[in-house]
């Protein structure tokens, strides 16, 4: 097996009595695809927090980036070392264009000059599908397809080796579900290890090689896609969801 490029230690991350990740373990792969399923209240987004350290870190256990321990490392420095993340909300600035979002992005996530960052941020957006006439709107007045891209743009302009995006599908039509899976598929393709969390299993299966189930703070099943959503302990935990 080749070597991780990410692995998580028996993480545990408790809000007083309550253990929201709880002694999860697992390894990430350089250039693979990795899905995280889970009901809601699961733990996923609470993962996606303290391996990033943004906002809190975990109350126990490690994280290893490219063979570094970084659980008790600054967000900022998690950040610049190649492990960047999206939210489930947007981050956007409604006052700024999407062109000007991203390229802030790039000056204060790879320090480039105000000139590098834009045309950086041009071949970001030009990556990312979005119009150039889409690209001096305020990002309030984008569609919400338009600014998951700018999300997603905003993180990968920062030049990450691994993208941890937080449920990028909510709220998209079924034809803006499949034009993410080209954009997730084409990310990929340059060599970006990416982690997704998202509760669209058909999106999950179209792309992850390797999922994971959390449950209650738990890995519930981890291994090939198909598998595991066969698993009678995931189809339980997962009643009522797994058409979503």
């Amino acid at each position: 097996m080749p070597e991780p490029i990410l692995e998580i230690r028996s993480v545990v991350k408790r809000f007083g009595g309550l253990s929201a990740v709880d002694c999860v373990s697992f390894c990430v792969i350089d250039g693979e695809l990795l899905g995280i399923a889970g009901p809601n209240g699961s733990g996923k987004s609470t993962l996606f927090n303290v391996i990033s350290r943004n906002p809190y870190p975990a109350t126990s256990g490690e994280v290893h980036f490219r063979g570094n321990r970084i659980d008790q490392w600054p967000a900022q420095k998690i950040a610049e070392a190649g492990l960047t993340r999206t939210f489930q909300k947007d981050a956007a600035f409604p006052d700024l264009t999407a062109i000007e979002t991203v390229a802030l992005a790039a000056h204060y996530g790879k320090g480039l000059a105000r000139k590098d960052a834009a045309e950086a941020a041009a071949r970001t957006l030009d990556e990312m599908g979005v119009a150039p006439e889409r690209r001096e709107l305020p990002t309030n007045a984008l569609s919400v397809y338009e600014r998951k891209q700018l999300m997603i743009g905003s993180a990968l302009v920062t030049e990450p080796l691994i993208l941890m995006l937080d449920e990028p599908a909510s709220g998209l039509t079924r034809p803006e579900i499949e034009s993410l899976k080209t954009l997730l598929l084409q990310i990929k393709s340059t060599g970006v290890t990416i982690i997704l969390i998202e509760h669209v299993l058909s999106l999950l299966l179209a792309v992850a090689e390797r999922l994971i189930v959390l449950n209650q703070g738990r890995v519930l099943a981890e291994g090939e896609p198909q598998t595991v959503i066969r698993n009678p302990e995931v189809i339980e935990a997962y009643l009522g969801e797994r058409a979503a």
